[in-house]
């Protein structure tokens, strides 16, 4: 007997420590390669500040998440609501908070462990090649993730 086919989420949330590097990533990522499928947002645990090389690294894929304003969960909550049915954690911060909230809230997580490359050392090409690479892994989950989704709401 085959195993159930699993919900496909309509509405995504990617939380991580400060909603400034990672989870704007993600997010833009996502919502890039279904712009109308999903909704999809980003929050952090705590409130950070934009990174510019986060920046840097997404205007390279022709993405521009300069607007981004970081935002806790509890910013978002009182914004617009959790109203998420899948919440994809990159961060342990960020995924106990998430597993606290799905005590009221019906949402599936994931966890998708991601470095940190804010703290890398040596050059300006050095560290963009660290955030390059946290981009790159990203990607690359969420293209598997979501691989279904195009033709789900196609």
């Amino acid at each position: 007997m085959a195993a159930p086919a699993t919900r496909a989420p309509q509405a995504v949330l990617f939380a991580c420590g400060f909603n400034s590097v990672r989870s704007p990533m993600a997010q833009s990522l996502l919502q890039q390669m279904f712009p109308h499928a999903l909704y999809v947002r980003s929050a952090g645990v705590k409130k950070g500040e934009l990174d510019p090389f986060a920046v840097a690294v997404m205007a390279e894929l022709g993405q521009d998440i300069a607007q981004h304003r970081p935002m806790t969960f509890e910013e978002l909550d009182d914004w617009e609501g959790l109203n998420f049915d899948l919440i994809i954690t990159l961060s342990p911060e960020a995924h106990h908070r998430a597993l606290d909230l799905t005590r009221t809230l019906a949402a599936d997580v994931e966890y998708w462990p991601t470095p940190d490359p804010t703290g890398t050392d040596g050059s300006r090409e050095q560290k963009l090649e660290a955030y390059r690479e946290v981009c790159d892994g990203l990607l690359l989950r969420i293209r598997k993730r979501f691989s279904k989704v195009g033709a789900a709401s196609g």
